[in-house]
This record gives structure tokens, sequence and C-alpha cells, in this order.
């Protein structure tokens, strides 16, 4: 009889480790694994993850990039939504997740696979992204998740690990760290309590610039197109160059308290510089180039967005109709934002738009104005009050006493 093929999700870590070893060894299955590039690997970090890969056992080994895909598909959203999860968060896993699903769903398909696994653990948000799409894109395909289903420590599966021969660090296992396009998240025995913060030794990036640089950054339609002057060709080189620059201020680094899909509370680290600068500069732009009701329907929307996709919802058709949304607000979000950084923070100095809507031949706030006289200001606060000063009257109300 021949075997089960699996397509396993793999990023080389702990976790998916466990996956390619137990899906093999334990139940005889024909293990294809599949990495998905959303540009937080280097190449010299892919060949590893191949390397890795190969010595476990596996019938094949393929890396996907979708790193331009996943700009389209759903970076470029969050920027024109302004989207933070809880004022805080960029969505950096929550995004990159359902691409990475994607891409292995599609590659499942395209190799005729009986069955699809994913390192997961149960008591996350990620176990519910991959299980959505998986079962939306390959109906009737076996989905298997060993470590949620065993409920496995940490602990157990190094333990597992060294039993059936695998050398690898399993030091750098004591945190999970997951790095992409949108930002790199964190997790270890800190985030798994609410009071203690990650040590300095933990982020992937130590802080090295400590003098403030000035930054401009270029947007055309809402999308980043140069920073400092320097022209990219696709929006996703100009993030990852912004990211180089920036990171090393420790700008960006937090940590994100959020309720998760399967309804208990959650901490996880990261660090991204270049979605906070990028989101925090694309918003004060618009807020010179939009009217206040596209602005205010745009953070109803947006918020309502970020948030469905953080709970796996990518391919709910509503997500289409409200990107269509978004990007019809961004024609007139172009121009110069005008930065400065500094050790782990930044300021937005200003900016430059032929649309910007604070143009002075229309007067300028508290001091003039060229399109209206005192008259009509009166007559027009005479009339825009007019309902509220009528209830006043009628209901006897005095809120002065």
């Amino acid at each position: 009889m021949s075997k089960k093929k699996v397509i396993l999700a793999f990023s080389g870590g702990l976790d998916t480790t466990y996956c390619a070893i137990y899906l093999s060894q334990t139940l005889g299955m024909e293990v294809h694994a599949l990495t998905v590039q959303t540009g937080g690997f280097s190449e010299l970090e892919l060949q590893q993850i191949k390397s890795h890969a190969l010595k476990l056992g596996v019938a094949s080994f393929q890396v996907a990039d979708v790193t331009k895909h996943y700009y389209h598909s759903c970076i470029r959203y969050l920027i024109y939504g302004n989207v933070l999860k809880n004022g805080t968060y960029p969505l950096s896993v929550s995004a990159e997740r359902m691409s990475q699903a994607v891409a292995v769903a599609a590659y499942a398909g395209q190799m005729g696979a009986d069955a699809v696994a994913h390192g997961s653990t149960g008591a996350g948000n990620d176990q519910v992204r991959f299980d959505m799409v998986f079962q939306s894109m390959l109906p009737g395909v076996e989905i298997i998740t060993p470590i949620r289903d065993q409920r496995l420590s940490r602990e157990a599966e190094i333990e597992f690990l060294k039993a059936h021969g695998v050398d690898m660090d399993f030091a750098k296992a004591a945190y999970s760290i997951n790095k992409g396009l949108w930002g790199t998240s964190v997790g270890g025995k800190e985030t798994l309590t609410s009071h203690q913060p990650l040590p300095e030794t933990a982020w992937p990036t130590q802080v090295s610039k400590t003098s403030p640089e000035p930054l401009r950054l270029g947007f055309e339609k809402g999308e980043l197109k140069s920073v400092n002057g320097q022209t990219f060709s696709h929006p996703a080189e100009a993030i990852a160059h912004l990211q180089t620059i920036a990171q090393p201020f420790g700008i960006g680094r937090d940590i994100h308290v959020g309720d998760t899909i399967i309804g208990i509370k959650g901490r996880v680290g990261f660090e991204a510089a270049a979605p906070i600068i990028i989101i925090k500069a694309h918003h004060l732009l618009e807020k010179h180039t939009l009217t206040k009701h596209q602005l205010f329907w745009k953070e109803q929307l947006a918020t309502w967005y970020g948030n469905w996709l953080h709970e796996g919802q990518l391919l709910d058709p509503v997500m289409r109709n409200i990107e269509q949304f978004l990007e019809d607000t961004q024609q007139t979000v172009s121009g110069t934002v005008f930065c400065t950084l500094h050790p782990y923070r930044f300021t937005l100095d200003g900016i430059e738009s032929p649309h910007d809507l604070m143009s002075s031949r229309f007067g300028s706030y508290g001091e003039m104005n060229t399109g209206w006289s005192g008259e009509d200001v009166r007559g027009f606060a005479k009339i825009f009050g007019n309902q509220t000063a009528i209830y006043h009257k009628i209901n006897d109300l005095n809120y002065a006493e």
C-alpha cells in the first residue's frame, strides 16, 4: 500500500520539527515540507531550513515565496486602514498566517495530497486560522495537528526529538520567534505571565542606534514608494528597507495583550518598527488629505476589518467589499511625511502634499479665514444648534446648576 501523502507547513522550529518526525516515523506518512516565505527569511536561512528538513527525512522540501502577494492581498489594506489591534498591534502574525495558510492549501491541491498538517497548539489563534482556510480550500482533505491533539509541552517535544536523534539548538527554542515582512513576534515564558517583560536578549534585533536620524517617507495613493528619497519598484521592498533603518533604534517594540479567537486572553511580544512608523505616518498624511467623514468611516470599517482578519476570516467575501472601500479612499493620499527616529521612539514632524486640505488659501485655523465672514458664522451657529436649543427650551433644562 502506498503511504498517505501529507503537506506539512514547515518553519523549521521546534513544533514543525516535531511534526515532521511524528508524521513520518510514528504515523508512517509521506511528508512533503513547505516553507512559506513572507519576507522574514534570508536566503541563508531558507537554505538552513531546507537542510534541516531533509535531515529529518521528509520526502521533499519546497519554498513558496508569497511576499509580494502577501503585501497586495493583505498588508496594503492594513496600511490603508491604519490597523492596530487594540491600538497597539499591527497584526504581524495574524496577517501572515492567513497568507501562509492559503499558500499551503494551494500547494496541497497541486500535489493531490491526502492530508495537510500544521504545528499549531491548542491554546492559540493559529489553529483556527489554518483550519478555516484548509476546510474552505481543501474540502475533504484531512487536517492533522499533532501538537494540538497530543497537548504537548515544549519540554515533551524536546524529549521526543532527542529520543529520535534530532540535533538542533533546543536552547534557542526557549523563545518562539516568527519573522515576516510586517513584523516579528516573540513568545516565551515571560509572555505566559501577566507582569513579566521580555528580557533584552529575547528581542531579535538589539538596539545599536542612539543618535537621532531624520526620515522621509513618500506615499503614492496610500502606498509607501520611497524612503529618504530612494524609490523602490515594489512597496514590499520599501517596507523591508525601512525596517533595516528603524529597527536598530528599538522602535516598535511592545507586548500585545488581546482576546484570542477561542476566548482566552493572550500576550505576545513584537518588534515592528517599519509597520508602526508606516501606519502612523500614513494616518498623519490622511488627516491632511481626507475629509472628516472619510476618516470616520475608514476608522469604523478598518477596525472591524482588522478584527475579522485577526480571527482568521480573510476569505469571507465581505472582506473584499471593505477592501474596495479602503482602496477607493486612497486616491488623494499622496505626499511626503517627515519623521525623526530616536532610541525606542519616533516623532512625526509634518507632511507635504498637493492634496493638503490645510491649504493656507482657505484660511489659517484660529487666526483668519478667506471663505466666510463673521455674520456667516453667526447664522451657521444659530441654525446648526437650533434643535438642541429647542430641546432645552421645551424641557427647561439647566446644566449650570
